[in-house]
């Protein structure tokens, strides 16, 4: 268990100085620690600590305190294992319940890199939040770039393209879009400030929280749309490539049916068939072949079939 208490930057504190009520707190706590400890905190909830069974972000308000879960996709494979973790918060503290490190690494990195001027429970909190989506916007834009390379294959029809990086995009984008989505609820929930928790001045923090979380549910949105556009792309140069193939194969069999009705003709041999004796005959029928295939271009040529 780890505790710390807000001042102009994070400070370690025993549970005894977080417990005092000067100044407002951050704990880190295992489901262990807070099973053996959360009647010391004096939330008044008994929640039930299945990290495992988190699938989503969400908040819920109690009577005397609010209560949630994060569940953060891994930027590298949105779609591969994610990190959930709880917290609990009243006016007098939040509390993080996380079995791995994800919540440590996020306290470590604001206490690394912010100092406040005015400390409060609530600008803690948006900054904590700014650091869950941070480098979101250079994700998002390293997907854009691979959509660009990709339309640039499907237009120049290079062979080595792989149709399954377009859906393997859309899917990652697809989860992205989701975990915005639930950001917005959660920053909106915070905001709403329902039990009174946070100060009314200090609210614009949360608003600004969801004002960039939207912004990048929009992002995410246009290009899985975009992503969208591309597979329906590859698809149609697809459907072109068989049209045309299906096209020559119809010319050339137009072709030859005329002259596979003269070789079935003439190749019955009846005794009487005046062609046969003639001197001409095998010149003949090679003329009239070769007149049915150039008259047979033409006419495809003029129609613009070929």
């Amino acid at each position: 268990m780890v505790l710390y208490k807000i001042g102009t930057t994070l400070h370690e504190c025993s549970l005894e100085e977080s417990m005092s009520g000067e100044d407002q707190y951050v704990g880190l706590l295992s489901p262990e620690e807070w099973a053996e400890n959360r009647e010391r905190f004096d939330l008044g909830i008994d929640m039930d600590m299945d990290l495992k069974a988190i699938k989503a972000t969400k908040a819920e308000v109690n009577y005397d305190s609010l209560t949630g879960t994060l569940c953060l996709p891994d930027r590298r494979d949105p779609d591969g294992a994610r990190h959930g973790f709880a917290f609990a918060l009243d006016e007098k503290g939040i509390l993080f319940i996380d079995s791995g490190h994800t919540v440590e690494r996020l306290i470590l990195e604001v206490m690394r890199s912010k100092k406040w001027k005015y400390p409060s429970l609530e600008r803690f909190l948006y900054d904590f939040l700014e650091e869950i989506i941070h480098g979101d916007l250079e994700v998002l834009e390293q997907y854009e770039e691979k959509l660009d390379t990709i339309e640039d294959q499907v237009f120049n029809d290079k062979e080595d393209l792989d149709p399954r990086a377009v859906n393997e995009i859309r899917n990652h984008l697809r989860t992205l879009r989701i975990h915005y989505e639930q950001l917005m609820d959660l920053g909106q929930e915070l905001e709403e400030n329902e039990n009174s928790f946070f100060r009314e001045e200090d609210l614009r923090f949360f608003h600004m929280f969801t004002g960039r979380v939207t912004r990048l549910h929009t992002i995410s949105t246009s290009l899985r749309d975009y992503a969208m556009q591309l597979r329906d792309l590859y698809q149609a140069q697809i459907d072109v490539k068989q049209n045309r193939i299906m096209t020559v194969l119809t010319v050339v069999t137009t072709i030859f049916m005329p002259l596979t009705l003269i070789a079935g003709w003439y190749g019955m041999n009846f005794q009487y068939m005046p062609e046969l004796s003639s001197p001409y005959g095998y010149i003949g029928v090679i003329v009239v072949s070769v007149l049915v295939v150039v008259v047979s271009l033409l006419i495809f040529k003029k129609k613009k079939w070929l």
